[in-house]
């Protein structure tokens, strides 16, 4: 047997290519958009790719199963399950609990486990020329290590109410199933640590079966169904506003992408034009460059793993946009931005100097000290906004500061108050360099950011409250 885990940091992402060498065929499962990675691994070990399979309907990435299937001809394998409302509207042939998908010498059988959506299923596979007894099971945002997918996705992100208590209940019944494999079995998840998808997700790539029975909290509350359901429900972050979309078009039928495109790199003419049209500018340069200069309205994404996500917070899909990025990174950027179905870049300018090039001035941000926040909060006239999630909040703030989200500053602006200065802090600075620069981009003046966060703040001994 052939395995390779792909893994993709920027949304904490993990694909596999699994192959029988002896008949040279394989099979992917849950596929990124960017499917040149599979295809350069076939290529490699010169195998064919027969069948390709996906865990659910996924809500964090636009699936590349479609793409890789017109590429190479493989058929497709996707559940059945869940009932109305939860098929996939494109052909494909059809999974349900139990049925088992054959590639060459091994078998992969299904088991439906809901929870983190109704028509979730895992792949427990068998490399039958070595035994006869199952070794891996690919989970997808079922069971991860250290924790089990979250069943409110659904509700909070792609507007399915009433939904997340079910899916609770659905998820401690799939745990059971869970509980009854051998303990010795592999188990390979859909995510890692970063991911959205649950809480509480561990770092090491996979798990065994008897290893989760023994510290996944999921698993501690064999007779506590109520329990179970309350702790899996609670202090989940905040779901990427991109969710609701990436839902629909995993489902619907698609235009496909399949390659990556080149990006057009925009004259000062051009880019001129654009601006000026009002198409959105992302600079997507490293904090600290930005906070030196930057083109008044644009906003700082870093071209960081978190680029992707932060994008779905503050783009649409519907309307064009531009990136400050240099040459060396636009292809790194398209493929994030692939993964998730963002594929309307205008077009991209390679730094600032395009700007004060047309005769314009640029902006800087107000970043302030520790010194200097101590100083403005002791004399208790400002604003202090928190803008990292509720749960984190919740855990640990400084104390008066107000809670506002980042990624759901456009629809709070009202919040910020006029009348005294605005002091924005986050973790360690990243968040607040995003804030900034849509507080700024909206017209807030006096607004100051205190980088170095909470990171500093706790550990230069100054106290904290939560909420817990």
């Amino acid at each position: 047997m052939f395995f390779q885990h792909v893994y993709d940091k920027s949304l904490a992402q993990a694909s596999y290519f699994i192959g029988c060498q002896k008949e040279g065929v394989a099979i992917v499962i849950d596929a990124k958009r960017d499917v040149d990675t599979y295809l350069e691994i076939a290529k490699q070990n010169k195998m064919k790719i027969t069948h390709i399979a996906e865990t659910h309907i996924h809500a964090d990435f636009l699936a590349g199963s479609r793409e890789l299937a017109k590429l190479t001809g493989a058929q497709l394998y996707l559940s059945d399950e869940g009932g109305e409302g939860w098929l996939y509207e494109f052909p494909h042939i059809g999974l349900k609990d139990g049925s088992v998908i054959k590639v060459g010498n091994l078998s992969l059988k299904v088991l439906h486990t809901p929870g983190h959506t109704p028509e979730s299923i895992s792949f427990l596979l068998t490399d039958h020329p070595a035994s006869e007894e199952p070794v891996m099971l690919f989970t997808g945002d079922f069971v991860f290590v250290g924790d089990v997918g979250r069943p409110d996705l659904l509700e909070k992100a792609a507007g399915f109410a009433n939904t997340k208590e079910a899916g609770a209940k659905d998820m401690y019944k799939s745990i059971a199933k869970f509980n009854a494999l051998a303990d010795y079995i592999q188990v390979w998840p859909g995510h890692g640590a970063g991911s959205a998808c649950g809480k509480a997700l561990g770092a090491v790539p996979s798990t065994t079966v008897g290893y989760e029975k023994v510290r996944n909290w999921a698993f501690q509350y064999p007779k506590d169904e109520n329990g179970f359901v309350k702790y899996l429900l609670e202090d989940q972050p905040e779901p990427p506003k991109y969710f609701a979309m990436m839902k629909k078009l995993n489902k619907v039928d698609r235009p496909l992408l399949t390659e990556v495109p080149k990006q057009k790199k925009l004259s000062a003419e051009e880019f001129k034009s654009a601006f000026e049209k009002g198409i959105k500018l992302i600079d997507a340069r490293n904090k600290v460059d930005f906070e030196k200069g930057f083109i008044p309205g644009s906003i700082n994404i870093q071209g960081n793993n978190a680029f992707a996500t932060w994008m779905g917070w503050f783009i649409n899909y519907d309307e064009p946009f531009m990136l400050v990025a240099s040459e060396s990174q636009i292809e790194d950027l398209t493929r994030k931005l692939m993964r998730i179905g963002m594929d309307n870049v205008y077009g991209y300018i390679e730094d600032v100097t395009i700007w004060t090039a047309l005769g314009n001035k640029l902006e800087r941000s107000h970043v302030i000290d520790l010194n200097e926040f101590k100083d403005l909060y002791k004399n208790n006239n400002i604003q202090l906004v928190d803008v990292r999630g509720e749960s984190e909040f919740k855990a640990g703030h400084i104390k008066g500061a107000d809670n506002i989200f980042v990624g759901t500053l456009e629809s709070n602006l009202t919040k910020f108050k006029k009348d005294k200065p605005v002091v924005i802090q986050c973790q360690s600075g990243d968040r607040t360099a995003i804030a900034y620069s849509v507080l700024a981009k909206h017209g807030f003046k006096n607004v100051k950011n205190y980088g170095g966060g909470m990171n500093e703040w706790v550990n230069t001994g100054n106290p904290v409250v939560s909420e817990n």
